[in-house]
């Protein structure tokens, strides 16, 4: 994530630049200055606080020690940005904003997926009414990862879930977005492979979920929510042409996302009978106001990441 994202993201933002990498592992740590260029290398999080060159921290790290380095890094003055899932249950969540807010630092989670710029039309569309009142929320990710090996991902200690923070995760955030806050929800997780196999073919134990499920009902009464996500979905590839789906059922109208479409939508009005129409979405919509980023330069499917 930091490589292929979060570095690519500074590089075209004007005024900020990565001036230190941290890894506790030495040999990804001089990979990674190698491959970015950057100079100072740091084994512990502690030598960025003693850096004064540092005003903002990145946290890519495995989940569990997110909530440590958040927290150092409010409460040394840094501004904060942490990959997601946040933390590894909602005492250690709470902490990081607590401390965050207290410490008048600026804080946010890296939901990448929110800055598509078929998603920021859709969320658009929905404000203004074009769909009436939101009824029913739907989102799919689908992914086709066998049994290869995730590391650090598929240990309960260091990441605190499967699917659910890793994919899931981003599609929660699509139903926050896009429709409100979830008053309720009951959810269901299988482990579909007891161990995984890494590129040498040994096997290495898994006790997270490789599926997850959940019914959901928005605040207010009036909007469902269904949401799957699942690393096991055979010929569906792991990438960006995967199937993420996002569709949101209203009174007057319907929008369908997909990733792999990120300029289009499917748009579907009452008062035009049935069938759905795929539209492109508009030009100012291809970026955030603000955002430097040259989108005709950029690949739709990762340029959008760096916003």
């Amino acid at each position: 994530m930091a490589l292929a994202n979060h570095l690519a993201g500074v590089r075209v933002c004007p005024g900020a630049e990565v001036v230190a990498l941290c890894d506790a592992d030495p040999d990804v740590l001089e990979r990674a200055g190698r491959e970015s260029g950057v100079e100072r290398l740091y084994p512990r999080a502690e030598d960025l606080w003693a850096d004064e060159g540092v005003d903002a921290v990145i946290i890519a790290t495995p989940n569990h020690v997110h909530r440590e380095v958040a927290v150092a890094a409010a409460r040394s003055g840094r501004h904060v940005l942490c990959e997601k899932p946040l933390a590894l249950n909602l005492a250690d969540a709470l902490e990081m904003l607590e401390v965050a807010e207290a410490s008048g630092v600026r804080h946010m989670t890296a939901f990448t997926y929110r800055f598509v710029p078929a998603m920021r039309y859709m969320k658009r569309l929905i404000d203004d009414g074009f769909i009436g009142r939101p009824q029913h929320f739907r989102a799919q990710r689908f992914q086709d990862w066998g049994r290869r090996h995730l590391g650090w991902r598929q240990v309960m200690a260091t990441a605190g879930s499967g699917e659910l923070g890793d994919m899931l995760s981003h599609r929660l955030d699509y139903a926050h977005y896009l429709v409100g806050p979830i008053a309720r929800l009951v959810s269901q997780t299988k482990r579909l492979f007891e161990t995984r196999m890494d590129a040498a073919g040994v096997e290495h134990a898994s006790d997270v979920e490789d599926w997850v499920a959940c019914l959901a009902e928005f605040e207010g009464g009036t909007a469902t929510g269904v949401f799957e996500s699942t690393k096991a979905a055979v010929g569906r590839g792991d990438g960006s042409f995967s199937r993420d789906w996002c569709e949101v059922n209203g009174t007057e109208g319907s929008l369908v996302y997909r990733l792999e479409r990120p300029h289009q939508l499917d748009v579907a009005r009452a008062a035009d009978g049935p069938g759905l129409e795929t539209v492109e979405v508009p030009a100012e919509f291809l970026k955030p106001f603000g955002s430097p980023r040259d989108v005709s330069k950029d690949d739709p499917l990762q340029g959008f990441r760096y916003d």
